[in-house]
């Protein structure tokens, strides 16, 4: 029996390897799938199995799962097609008879308008419906996806967005990594749904007081309406699409979206939830 991880070449799944050896996980009882082969054979830990698994070719997933295995689906980045790639890990892990899948999920996804649900409530259906055992993790923000927004800071003095007042409960990366490692390796999380955030909800004139720390300069976060938020952006040389999809999503955190803090991701690692300034200085310094 193996824990399988998918998408192990990308920042969540190579960190979910590394805590789940970190965690007296043997090497060899963690299996590490993905699209390129190489890229993987060259990311993962020494000992860590390795297979090709591309969830756009469902024959590639052939072999890769196991009866009694656990499984983490961390959710692709193909927005459009998330969808058909979940469902065919989860058919492969029916037919298989694994003895539960993990999944990534959004923040309640199976009630809230955030712009990235639709794609993770029709997956949770899909778990829900096909009968095999399974965990979901509600993961919130990354703090990482801020790290852009330092040289903005660095460049400008200001950090710009449509977000008005609303707060976010971001975790790192390895936050999250963390909480999955211990549900993939511990008993007792079988049906389970947890809502995975940071400690504290964050604003950001938080943010913003964190990048001038970061950058040493004074910086101001300065609101703007979505229309100028993404006309800034596509200026900034941002295509239209993922312009207004940065402003939607800014307008999700306005209305409270990410700000629900819960102590799901505290309890399950054993520790506080790494601070926003302590991940973004990490991930300026990695």
């Amino acid at each position: 029996m193996s824990i399988v991880v998918t998408g192990a070449t990308g920042q969540l799944g190579r960190l979910v390897v590394t805590s789940l050896l970190e965690r007296g996980v043997p090497a060899s009882d963690v299996l590490a799938t993905g699209r390129d082969a190489d890229r993987l054979a060259a990311s993962v830990p020494e000992g860590v199995r390795t297979q090709r698994v591309d969830l756009d070719d469902p024959g590639t997933i052939d072999g890769a799962l196991a009866a009694g295995d656990t499984v983490l689906l961390v959710s692709t980045d193909a927005v459009g097609r998330r969808v058909a790639q979940h469902t065919a890990l989860i058919e492969a892990a029916v037919t298989a008879g694994v003895a539960r899948v993990v999944y990534t999920s959004a923040p309640h996804a199976d009630t809230s308008d955030l712009v990235l649900a639709p794609e993770h409530r029709a997956t949770e259906e899909v778990l829900r419906a096909s009968g095999v055992p399974f965990t979901v993790l509600r993961n919130n923000w990354y703090t990482e996806n801020y790290l852009p927004q330092v040289e903005q800071a660095r460049a400008t003095g200001a950090l710009v967005a449509s977000a008005a007042d609303g707060r976010v409960a971001s975790a790192t990366r390895r936050d999250f990594a963390d909480a999955a490692a211990v549900v993939l390796s511990t008993e007792g999380h079988e049906g389970r749904t947890y809502e995975l955030t940071g400690d504290t909800a964050w604003s950001f004139d938080d943010l913003a007081e964190v990048l001038g720390e970061i950058t040493g300069r004074a910086v101001v976060y300065r609101p703007v309406d979505a229309t100028e938020h993404q006309r800034i952006l596509v200026q900034a040389g941002l295509d239209e699409g993922t312009a207004a999809f940065v402003a939607t999503l800014d307008a999700n955190i306005a209305r409270g979206d990410l700000a629900d803090a819960t102590s799901d991701l505290r309890d399950l690692v054993g520790r506080p939830t790494t601070t926003l300034r302590d991940g973004l200085v990490e991930a300026v310094n990695a």
